[in-house]
């Protein structure tokens, strides 16, 4: 069973980004040693408290700090760029680190519609551009281009695996058709995890012989010594998930003992809605969460992302987390 990280960078409350960059890279050098598969950055705009504004430079960042860990972007949000600018970044990274380069792909815009604007200067993309601009990404990377007028250098013939992102039905059409594997964002946008999934599943064309579909899920994960710490801790990253319900960006703040004084009731379901796909809890009862939920929907890999205050604590609860995991594939070997 793989395991995986995703980051995003947040800002703690007092702290610049320069410190949730080191602690970026802290984690992943932890991540590394305990059989963690890849550390991808997500790609998000005019957000004070999250740090991922320019993930392929962090992928950098964190592939110059580490020594085999897969590092990746989760995902670059395709709209906001040139497929050609993508192709030679991402192939300057594999070149930098060869074998170790992961490009995770989404069609969202990761801010607000006037950011995305001045992002694109001026130009609107559309959803039926994306699988377009794939493809021109794709013939970028491929031999085949040998003979196009623009080509992409250094990406040009390099092996790097691409991931379809999503949290619509539109993503999981797309990727079954691709033949690619799909990444869900469960970890905030379930609604259509268990559809979407099923479709990609069972839509699947194959573009080669060898070629089968690869499901990760993305996870909010929450693991201390006892249930009841872990909930506490938990309630950093619903302070942080109030923010979107309020359509407000607040930095990751100390855990807090009771979020009624926080949130309203409506808030609340709304926050338990979007996060039900959370795992929050020891390590016995996250484990045999877990082990059910990827039995259920046929997992091949799992996302984690972990927003807790204390660093020490988070580096805790993804060691945990890697422990749940290495003993689901023993039990799985046996």
């Amino acid at each position: 069973m793989k395991y995986s990280i995703l980051d995003l960078a947040i800002l703690k409350e007092g702290h610049d980004a320069a410190d949730a960059y080191k602690r970026s890279l802290d984690l992943a050098r932890h991540a590394e040693s305990w059989g963690y598969k890849r550390f991808w950055l997500a790609e998000h705009h005019n957000m004070p408290y999250v740090g991922s504004s320019a993930p392929t430079v962090l992928m950098g960042h964190i592939a110059g700090g580490t020594q085999s860990i897969r590092v990746g972007s989760g995902g670059i949000m395709l709209p906001n760029h040139s497929p050609l600018m993508v192709a030679e970044q991402i192939g300057t990274l594999e070149t930098l680190y060869p074998g170790r380069i992961d490009l995770g792909l989404g069609r969202a815009p990761g801010t607000d519609q006037k950011t995305a604007s001045v992002l694109r200067r001026g130009r609107l993309e559309t959803v039926q551009e994306f699988p377009q601009d794939l493809e021109e990404l794709q013939m970028f990377f491929s031999e085949e281009n040998i003979d196009a007028p623009v080509r992409a250098y250094p990406a040009e013939g390099l092996d790097v695996p691409i991931y379809l992102l999503g949290s619509s039905m539109d993503s999981a059409v797309l990727a079954a058709k691709k033949g690619l594997p799909y990444v869900f964002a469960s970890h905030f946008a379930p609604t259509y995890f268990s559809q979407a999934s099923t479709y990609y599943k069972q839509n699947f064309k194959a573009a080669t012989q060898s070629n089968l579909p690869y499901l990760v899920a993305c996870l909010n994960i929450v693991v201390a010594d006892t249930d009841d710490e872990a909930a506490y801790l938990a309630t950093s990253f619903y302070q942080m998930a109030l923010g979107i319900i309020r359509g407000r960006s607040y930095p990751l703040s100390p855990p807090v003992k009771n979020m009624d004084e926080i949130w309203s009731p409506q808030e609340e379901a709304a926050i338990k809605q979007m996060t039900q796909y959370a795992f929050i809890g020891s390590y016995e009862k996250v484990s045999k969460a877990l082990a059910s939920f990827i039995e259920r929907h046929e997992i091949d890999e799992v996302m984690v992302t972990t927003n807790v205050f204390d660093h020490e604590k988070r580096l805790r609860s993804l060691q945990y987390t890697a422990k749940a995991f290495q003993s689901l594939s023993h039990q799985n070997q046996l």
